[in-house]
């Protein structure tokens, strides 16, 4: 983020807070769309076992009325019929031997079997009457139905039905009993979703039975013990539907109903996943059109961002710029939102105190570099001539320190030389005369004079001379150009260095003076301001007290005047050049000699 440009962390911002509110929504849509699905899953779970419960019962209300019906033939208002007359009608029942396979069953008013349509050993003469459902139909005189029981004579698990036979006066003649095997049949209701993964139980609540899995090789088997089952035990705790997860961690809804004529307890139950699916399958649905817009928002978020931004990009070029070509080209166009315009209004303002002050300070400079011209020009030629003994022999120690002062006059004559030649260049009055310069003499007379300086820094100074060039220049200031080049690459270099003045063709019609050294080179950092006034790479350094900052500043703006430009690389050592117009042959100076550097 440190790195980032403002416009993006702005877009960054942005799309993150959206990112985040999204997830945010989007975890929130998903649960409801899981409890959404878990509702109409439980609602159809619901739904599905009332449908079972009610076919069943429904199944069970026809046997039983069609049972009732044929009770009301066995009677001619006052008497049961006689025995052979209800054998008679027994054995033209069809529908009543489709209903209860079993067989049919005529009981006297104290629930002794006296007829059957089946034969059976041992149940004629067999009385019922403490049986429950027996009981029951005594004191209620209206049709039951039995739970599940074991017949005493077969040792099938039956399903009994009764109904009572009863005179016009309300007396009871006796009972017709129907019986169904339900090993055999199964009065359960096929499921339409019969997947094996879906689950679908009948419990006997009274007996502790399932009665979905009886058989004849298993007449009652129980329902599985207290927590083998979580889904069962769930269902029998009375919660009518609900969430259980199983003894291997997986979830179900499950939801039941209670048939209370039978006592049988319908459970259906269906893997979570089932909600969890569809409810994904929605989600991905929109996690897709939120991305899609995820999308939108981001694009626009960052071009909203860079619009927002683009007057403080420009803002930063124009600075750039100032810090590049002097304070006159740093003036920010005041447009844009208000508090770019306030930012760009308080930089113009400073920009004109900055140059006010600049030409201030200029002024001054001159001034004050102009007024100790003179006197020090005196002092100097003084201490030149108390130097060569005019004025008499000194003694050792005056002689030192006349040296002393000379050479620190000396250099603050070239300070304030650098000074006014600066202000000279700016203010446009530097005289230039331009002629053709010999390239090759113009090298040597550079590195002739400043051996004495490699000397005393104890650092080789190699001229490499070209071919019969020239160049069109005022050879006094290039002369200068090249001595604050090599001057500068002689401080610079380790000792026993070596430093390489050199000339090349660089383009059709330009010559470019390059002075190499061996030295670390300009840091990084300092490069943008290589070439302004009183700039020092080593600020703290002693080479950088020995200077004054101004010779590559003045170089640059000799080179202008004289149609050229100075710059800076680094090759394995710094690589200070100067470029400058070529002449195809010398042409002769007043005089019929060539002046050069």
């Amino acid at each position: 983020m440190r790195n980032l440009a403002l416009g993006t962390r702005v877009a960054l911002i942005a799309v993150f807070s959206s990112i985040l509110a999204v997830i945010v929504l989007l975890a929130t849509a998903y649960n409801g769309l899981v409890r959404d699905f878990e509702a109409v899953l439980t609602q159809r779970q619901l739904l599905e076992t009332e449908t079972s419960a009610q076919e069943v019962n429904r199944d069970l209300q026809i046997r039983l009325q069609a049972l009732e019906a044929f009770a009301s033939l066995l009677t001619d208002g006052e008497h049961r019929l006689a025995l052979p007359r209800i054998r008679n009608l027994m054995g033209r029942q069809s529908v009543l031997e489709e209903f209860f396979r079993e067989g049919l069953v005529v009981l006297d008013e104290n629930g002794v079997a006296i007829a059957e349509n089946t034969h059976v050993p041992g149940r004629l003469g067999t009385s019922y009457a403490d049986r429950e459902h027996f009981r029951r139909a005594f004191a209620s005189r209206e049709p039951v139905i039995s739970r599940p029981i074991i017949g005493r004579t077969t040792g099938l698990p039956l399903l009994s039905f009764l109904a009572p036979i009863e005179s016009d006066d309300g007396d009871l003649l006796g009972f017709v009993g129907g019986i169904i095997n339900l090993a055999e049949t199964s009065i359960i209701p096929r499921q339409a979703d019969n997947r094996q993964e879906n689950l679908f139980k009948v419990l006997d609540t009274d007996h502790f039975i399932q009665v979905d899995t009886l058989s004849e090789t298993n007449s009652m088997p129980d329902i599985p013990a207290p927590g083998e089952n979580l889904i069962i035990d769930a269902a029998l705790s009375g919660v009518p539907f609900g969430v259980v997860t199983d003894r291997a961690g997986k979830k179900w809804i499950y939801a039941t109903r209670h048939l209370e004529r039978v006592g049988w307890l319908f459970l259906r139950a269906v893997p979570y996943r089932n909600a969890t699916q569809p409810a994904w399958s929605s989600f991905t649905g929109f996690l897709g059109a939120s991305a899609v817009v995820m999308l939108i928002l981001a694009v626009t978020a960052l071009a909203l961002a860079r619009a927002a931004t683009r007057p403080l990009e420009k803002m930063s070029v124009r600075i750039r710029a100032m810090a590049r070509d002097g304070f006159a080209s740093a003036r920010l166009s005041l447009t844009g939102p208000p508090e770019i315009r306030d930012v760009a209004q308080a930089f113009n303002t400073l920009m004109e105190e900055r140059e006010a002050l600049d030409v201030l300070k200029d002024q001054f400079v001159a001034t004050v570099s102009h007024e100790l011209r003179t006197p020090l020009t005196s002092i100097n030629g003084s201490l030149k001539l108390l130097a060569s003994g005019i004025a008499g022999e000194l003694p050792d120690k005056a002689t030192a320190m006349v040296d002393v002062a000379l050479r620190n006059s000396e250099q603050l004559q070239r300070l304030i030389s650098d000074l006014l030649d600066f202000n000279k260049t700016l203010a446009g009055q530097m005289p230039i005369h331009p002629e053709p310069v010999n390239v090759s003499n113009a090298i040597t007379a550079a590195c002739e004079g400043n051996q004495a300086m490699a000397r005393h820094y104890r650092t080789r100074l190699s001229p490499e001379l070209s071919r019969d060039t020239w160049v069109m220049a005022d050879p006094l200031r290039l002369r200068q150009i090249l001595d604050n080049f090599i001057s500068n690459a002689i401080k610079f270099s380790p000792v026993d260095g070596s430093v390489v003045v050199s000339a090349d063709l660089t383009t059709p019609g330009r010559i470019r003076f390059t002075v190499s050294d061996q030295g670390q080179g300009v840091p990084e950092p300092f490069l943008p301001r290589l070439f302004q006034r009183f700039a020092q790479a080593e600020a703290g350094s002693a080479r950088a007290r020995a200077g004054t900052g101004l010779g590559l500043a003045i170089t640059r703006e000799l080179a202008r005047l004289m149609d050229g430009e100075v710059g800076y690389y680094y090759k394995r050592g710094a690589r200070f050049w100067v470029e400058l117009p070529t002449v195809e042959t010398a042409v002769p100076l007043r005089g019929g000699h060539h002046e050069n550097a």
